[in-house]
């Protein structure tokens, strides 16, 4: 186990799993150029690390996963139309191709929900809210483009055009949110969830996310096809002989991902 400070983010190691915190708690953990600087530069650190599985992306305290972008700073910066790799973005402006955990510990505002979303599954504690505030302070939500393949249109529009809050429990009923837990709870859930990745071969889930993304692309046909391809390697795999073998020899698999 270790931790060290990126920029404004607390980087921790346990064992396989990667634990990123925002910590600004005194600013709700809005973003600011330490958040950015330290989110780049630890996820490209967590997907460089050969024995990291799973990282947990969470907030300082419990008041606040992020509350959004510091105003402040933009209003002092003037800007405009963000430059494209402004924000740290999965699947945009980062590349990280192991799974990534949502811990939301408090508000998760605009750029909050930016992160939380860009997160392959999201575990929510119950004093949880989302929302989606751009409208309110006429900025633009261009990274939400996404999101309609994540929740039902009219739900989503009524998001963006209210900029009104949603709970844990509602973004949970309408597929955002994975588990809602107690606040006591939310990380021993997001640990329990990376815990068991982690004992699962690393290629097959690596290819899982691969494949569920690029599926959204693409139409039914085109999909299955770019599956194939997408899970080739994982069956040429020495992992692909050592799960049979492992489970014959009545053993836990020890995974070498490759």
């Amino acid at each position: 186990m270790g931790q060290e400070t990126i920029g404004d983010i607390l980087y921790e190691t346990r064992g396989q799993i990667t634990i990123l915190t925002i910590n600004r708690e005194p600013q709700r953990n809005s973003i600011n150029i330490g958040v950015r600087e330290g989110l780049f530069a630890g996820f490209e650190r967590f997907e460089a690390d050969a024995n990291a599985r799973v990282a947990i992306l969470t907030g300082a305290g419990d008041k606040a996963f992020c509350a959004g972008a510091d105003l402040k700073e933009m209003s002092d910066m003037k800007l405009g139309m963000l430059p494209r790799n402004f924000l740290p973005l999965i699947g945009d402006t980062i590349e990280v191709r192991k799974p990534v955990i949502a811990a939301v510990n408090g508000v998760a505002y605009a750029g909050g929900w930016m992160l939380a979303q860009m997160c392959d599954l999201v575990v929510a504690s119950n004093t949880a809210r989302f929302a989606i505030t751009e409208a309110r302070v006429g900025r633009g939500m261009p990274w939400a483009t996404p999101l309609t393949h994540m929740i039902p249109q009219k739900i989503l529009l009524e998001i963006l055009m209210t900029g009104n809050p949603v709970t844990a429990q509602r973004a949970c009923e309408f597929g955002f949110v994975n588990h809602v837990t107690s606040p006591e709870g939310l990380m021993p859930k997001a640990l329990e969830l990376a815990q068991t990745i982690c004992e699962n071969a690393p290629l097959t889930v690596m290819a899982a996310k691969h494949m569920v993304y690029t599926a959204t692309e693409m139409g039914r046909s085109a999909a299955q096809e770019a599956g194939r391809r997408i899970f080739e390697a994982v069956y040429q795999s020495q992992d692909a002989q050592e799960g049979p073998k492992a489970f014959a020899e009545k053993r836990k698999p020890n995974w070498q991902g490759k």
